[in-house]
């Protein structure tokens, strides 16, 4: 009989502890805890000790209030030039009410990820090509504040969402490789030309300067020569030395000139020079 009350008292004790232990509900931090009672939505345990009532109230759902990091998987997009490349993006998100993640959609990562994805190929799609290849900060702006207002609705805020990949498919890369290598072949070619262009202006500009300096050069010296006739004319009168003399002296420094000439082979002097420069004075005069 003490037997049986004894072990009654232990099974009453026993049930109490576990039905003290089904109330008591520490919840660690970064998580809230989603309760049910009778199967419908409670309350949400915040972090730290918490009571509820046992066998009424049950746990139903744990959720992290870390940000969670979504990784949305590649696709094809096609560009408003119809081009295909191929996209990816990262979304980090938090969870503001669970009970609003956990009975507003089925499964939120799934969700946020085709929303994502949606989202993503719409933008996408009214850019052309280059400027979907240089608009990152654009499409990034664009595609956070398309979704942000949709997963509101779920108790979920968007913190950021990047662009990982944004890249033309392997047959568009090769043609615009192509085009590129095309373009610089291009670009040299013109280069080139300019180059030869310049080359050629410069040239023929050398040519100009020189031809016109050597053309008033010898207008200068033709101008000297008249005067230092003249002059000469004036000096001697009818005197034949100086003239003689001025003469024989042009006569040596042409002589002088042929001898150094590579042409110049053998150069005969005459043996009275006063006498050549007088034949050459009187065929002047004739």
């Amino acid at each position: 009989m003490e037997f049986g009350i004894l072990y009654s008292s232990f099974i009453l004790v026993l049930i109490v502890v576990f039905t003290v232990f089904k109330g008591v509900k520490i919840v660690p931090q970064g998580s809230k805890w989603v309760v049910q009672r009778l199967g419908k939505y409670h309350s949400t345990l915040m972090p730290g000790l918490n009571f509820i009532i046992p066998y009424f109230d049950r746990v139903a759902h744990k959720v992290t209030t870390k940000d969670i990091v979504l990784d949305i998987p590649s696709q094809d997009v096609i560009t408003k030039d119809n081009v295909v490349i191929i996209a990816n993006a990262v979304a980090f998100i938090n969870i503001v009410h669970p009970e609003k993640a956990m009975y507003g959609v089925e499964n939120y990562n799934i969700a946020i990820q085709n929303l994502v994805q949606t989202s993503l190929r719409s933008i996408i799609g009214e850019m052309q090509l280059d400027s979907a290849l240089s608009s990152r900060d654009t499409i990034k702006a664009t595609l956070k504040a398309s979704i942000s207002d949709d997963i509101s609705d779920w108790g979920i805020t968007l913190k950021t969402v990047e662009i990982q990949d944004i890249n033309p498919s392997s047959t568009m890369q090769t043609a615009m490789e192509e085009q590129a290598a095309a373009e610089r072949q291009r670009r040299a070619t013109v280069t080139r030309a300019d180059g030869e262009k310049q080359a050629a202006i410069l040239e023929a500009e050398g040519r100009l300067e020189a031809s016109t300096r050597d053309a008033k050069a010898k207008i200068v010296l033709a101008d000297a020569s008249q005067q230092a006739i003249e002059k000469v004319t004036t000096a001697i009168k009818d005197q034949e030395l100086p003239v003689m003399y001025l003469l024989g002296e042009k006569y040596i420094e042409s002589i002088k000139a042929i001898s150094t000439s590579d042409n110049g082979k053998t150069i005969v002097l005459p043996a009275d020079i006063p006498a050549a420069v007088r034949g050459i004075m009187g065929s002047l005069n004739k």
